[in-house]
């Protein structure tokens, strides 16, 4: 298995041919639909797992070498070549951790699909097409065939809502196809944007990035498309290359050329992409969605909108937002910490409001994916510290691990409540108690993950809470103060609803008498979030060795160009403000004749 093309293209595609299978199995045949759909899934997983074992360094293998800083197992093949569109893959220290965290959930989320009696062969298929959309958006380095994925993922997870969902599914899944279609809108005219103004003939210009040295071949680029650029042609020569469009944003001023009200493009660029990542996050105010959707998704698709499909959203955020628009991160710095602050506090806010078991882990995952969002957005590389990019790097690490230790935690916390639902059908508050006494291993298990959510100390949640809360005191220190303050807010809603669950008073809701100890495939599904929980908490250099090579490589990469490229860009700017306020100036009165 040491080719790129085929290792990456299974893991991608191998759901979607399971698929296919599925589509030829009697339909009254529920159990080996299920089981072909979880030995799918467990297949994708052995095989990123096997990309997952360190490989020696200088040896012939598409493992992941944890030395390597840039892109690995890096491939191009013609997709559509005459809109240079390619079948662009490859994976990071950024983007494995996360094609990990996708197979591994999958795998559960597949396991938590028994309790699944209705249209069994659609859902399956449906959750396997899902599977691949995920999958292919981590993997993905072509813009276009990232907004494909992440297009893709649209229609499984408005079906899986809709047709399996609680009784108001249809209201959820159509809030959650508008909002994500909108994200999706803006994304495509971002993309547009950018494309029709890159020109890779003008980065072959750049000092260092001749199209022979290893810095162009560090793109990846197609070689029929470098032959195009030392030809050299009349016209530019537009890409869809995500790092290439990165290499444009930091060393040209394509994307630097003045649009609306005097903002750059590339300024517009990122507000627009940063809108449609930040409602997949979700970030205040684009929030709205989420509770609906979670609240109304059967178990298991709860586990992966809360696993993996967040994660999205920040992932688009370090992949694409700031390493391709530095300028407008630069500037908008403050308001992206901002979003990140308020929705920590507005979630944990609204978390405390709530009757609803799963609503208040829903909110909860809000107030969760703002620490990720602050910490992408510290930028703190500036002239007063020497553009030291310590502090910054340790945001981007904890917001990494942020991502993942919630990934974990989120799902386990959803799990426990789909485990008590099926007993008893509802969801209050404030009719449960004393479910330790009656189920008192399924009880340890969600202590166990509530305290993750929590950040407690030891276990998945706490190392990135506190790098993230850690790097805004350079940046903000009333930013940091009021970040460190979610954190008692945090503790106030997972204590009370661990105290008014599983201590306090009796049980006195309905179905009291279907309340049994958890099942072996229940408890198979929480055993590995629990033992991945207290992994990463007590040893999150499992994680560190993967992520922070690639993560220390990119800030310090974007912390040069502010040291660099920014004091160029604002003279340009200053000298194009003075001309045109002195060409105003130079213009003479207009004189109405007699």
């Amino acid at each position: 298995m040491n080719n790129p093309v085929v290792l990456l293209s299974l893991i991608v595609f191998l759901p979607s041919l399971g698929a296919l299978v599925l589509a030829f199995l009697p339909k009254d045949k529920p159990d080996l639909i299920k089981f072909v759909s979880l030995f799918t899934t467990v297949i994708v997983f052995v095989l990123t797992a096997w990309m997952a074992i360190p490989a020696v360094t200088g040896e012939d293998t598409t493992r992941f070498n944890l030395s390597v800083t840039e892109m690995q197992d890096a491939f191009s093949l013609p997709w559509i070549p005459s809109f240079n569109i390619y079948y662009f893959m490859g994976v990071d220290g950024i983007s494995f951790v996360l094609l990990l965290l996708t197979s591994f959930s999958s795998v559960l989320a597949m396991g938590a699909s028994w309790n699944i009696n209705k249209h069994v062969k659609a859902y399956c298929i449906l959750f396997l097409l899902l599977e691949t959309g995920m999958l292919g958006v981590f993997s993905a380095l072509d813009f276009f065939l990232f907004y494909v994925f992440w297009e893709v993922m649209l229609l499984p997870m408005y079906f899986l809502i809709g047709v399996w969902g609680g009784p108001r599914r249809e209201y959820a899944a159509i809030k959650f196809f508008l909002y994500t279609l909108l994200g999706g809108v803006f994304m495509l005219i971002a993309v547009l944007m950018l494309y029709f103004t890159s020109d890779l003939q003008v980065l072959a210009k750049v000092k260092g990035l001749e199209p022979t040295s290893d810095a162009w071949q560090q793109l990846h680029l197609h070689e029929d498309v470098t032959k195009r650029v030392i030809a050299g042609e009349e016209q530019p020569i537009h890409t869809f290359n995500i790092m290439a469009l990165a290499k444009m944003g930091q060393k040209t001023d394509l994307f630097n050329q003045p649009m609306l009200w005097g903002k750059s493009l590339q300024w517009w660029a990122f507000i627009l992409l940063f809108v449609g990542f930040a409602i997949k996050v979700p970030a205040v105010p684009f929030h709205t969605w989420l509770p609906d959707a979670h609240v109304e998704a059967p178990t298991p698709i709860s586990m992966i909108l809360a696993g993996v499909l967040l994660k999205m959203g920040g992932y688009g955020i370090i992949r694409i937002c700031y390493p391709i628009c530095p300028d407008a991160a630069y500037d908008l710095a403050y308001w992206v910490v901002g979003v990140g602050v308020l929705s920590m506090v507005y979630g944990a806010f609204a978390a405390l409001a709530q009757k609803d078991f799963k609503r208040l882990v829903a909110y909860s995952s809000v107030s969760h994916m703002g620490y990720v969002v602050v910490g992408l957005g510290v930028w703190s590389a500036l002239g007063r510290n020497g553009f030291n990019a310590d502090y910054w790097a340790l945001g981007v690490n904890g917001a990494m691990f942020q991502m993942l230790g919630h990934g974990i935690s989120s799902a386990g916390m959803f799990f426990m409540v789909g485990i008590i639902y099926d007993r008893v059908h509802h969801r209050n508050l404030d009719e449960f108690g004393g479910l330790f006494a009656r189920m008192p291993v399924y009880s340890g298990i969600a202590f166990v993950l509530f305290f993750a959510g929590l950040g407690l100390p030891g276990l998945c949640g706490f190392i990135g809470e506190v790098f993230v809360t850690l790097s805004i005191w350079p940046f903000s220190r009333v930013l940091a103060v009021v970040s460190a303050g979610t954190v008692v807010l945090t503790a106030a809603y997972i204590l009370w609803t661990l105290q008014r669950v599983y201590l306090g008073p009796e049980y006195k809701g309905p179905h009291g008498d279907h309340i049994t100890p958890i099942t072996p495939r229940e408890l198979a599904i929480a055993t590995p979030l629990v033992a991945f929980a207290i992994l990463f908490g007590v040893y999150p250099k499992a994680l560190f060795n993967y992520m922070t090579p690639t993560i220390d490589a990119q800030v310090q990469t974007l912390a040069d160009w502010t040291e660099n490229e920014k004091p160029l860009i604002d003279k340009q700017r200053e000298e194009a403000e003075k001309k045109t306020v002195a060409e105003g100036e130079a213009q003479p009165l207009a004189i109405a004749n007699p």
